[in-house]
């Protein structure tokens, strides 16, 4: 079977420059913390929706930043793998995928702005924290993705955080049983970018980057993979045994399946398009496992 990439069309370039299947890593956290929040407080739907909104186009602006820095590096080609393609491959202007970002960015700060005249204005500070390390993350002249703490930002801002805020925003605190509960969201985001540094190994290495991946090795990385995998389950099984949590929250577990094929197939194979499932399904690993943990707080919190 040959495999091509192609490039698109119409309002499919731009759907494909926000990298639409990483998107859930904005999605998954902001619903988790607010499903958390149901325990404390009746919800205010519009500051989950706010939250959600800004969340989401900080992800997409992100991608676009990585999508214009790694062009101005000479990273991406036409045969590059997981990119949006929309310079390479179908000729927008790397000026303009630069001013979308930037603009994304100004449409969310506003609805930063929002969320803060109704909670805290400390938020303030935390989201542009946030979003600065969103735009270093491949920008400037020491991107954090050429560096081994890729997974570690990623998992703080993009996982950890996001929870937090997003129960913050409804409760006025933070709670032990949040802080816990954002711990396997953390892994799982992590796991998302890991997934993505190895499917890009060989050429990361060929432009000088040194990602985890690299530095460890491909065996050692795909088990740090499903280390990430595993703590993310376990940490739950702990919580319940510990009496921290509901026992609903165990419906995680039927998520389950598709870390183990991720896996399986990183194992199987290396080369980037036939590895670029995994790296999807790791992602829908972090949205099954959010919604199923959402899910159980929901029934506990109803019953």
């Amino acid at each position: 079977m040959t495999h091509s990439i192609q490039a698109d069309s119409g309002w499919r370039v731009w759907w494909q420059l926000t990298r639409p299947h990483t998107l859930t890593a904005a999605f998954a956290p902001v619903f988790l913390g607010t499903m958390i929040a149901l325990n404390h407080t009746s919800i205010r739907w519009d500051l989950f929706l706010a939250m959600l909104v800004a969340s989401l186009m900080i992800q997409a602006a992100t991608n676009m930043f990585n999508e214009y820095y790694d062009f101005a590096r000479g990273l991406d080609n036409e045969k590059s793998v997981g990119i949006g393609g929309a310079i390479v491959r179908n000729g927008v202007s790397p000026k303009t995928v630069l001013s979308l970002a930037f603009l994304l960015y100004g449409i969310s700060a506003v609805i930063g702005l929002y969320i803060c005249s109704q909670t805290s204005w400390w938020l303030l500070v935390v989201g542009a924290i946030a979003m600065a390390v969103g735009y270093f993350y491949t920008g400037g002249p020491y991107p954090i993705a050429s560096t081994p703490f890729g997974e570690l930002f990623s998992g703080l801002f993009m996982g950890f955080l996001i929870v937090i805020i997003a129960f913050f925003i409804q409760t006025g605190t933070v709670s032990t049983q949040a802080v816990l509960l954002a711990i396997p969201s953390t892994l799982l985001v992590a796991a998302i970018m890991m997934s993505n540094n190895i499917r890009d190994m060989v050429g990361d290495a060929e432009s000088g980057r040194k990602t985890l991946a690299i530095l460890v090795g491909r065996p050692a990385a795909v088990n740090i993979l499903l280390a990430f995998f595993a703590l993310s389950y376990a940490w739950i099984i702990l919580l319940v045994i510990i009496g921290a949590v509901t026992p609903w929250t165990l419906l995680v577990l039927l998520s389950a399946v598709k870390p183990v094929k991720v896996i399986a197939v990183f194992r199987k194979f290396s080369e980037p398009l036939k590895v670029m499932p995994a790296m999807k399904d790791t992602g829908v690993t972090n949205t099954l496992f959010a919604f199923l943990l959402g899910i159980g707080l929901l029934i506990s919190h109803l019953l």
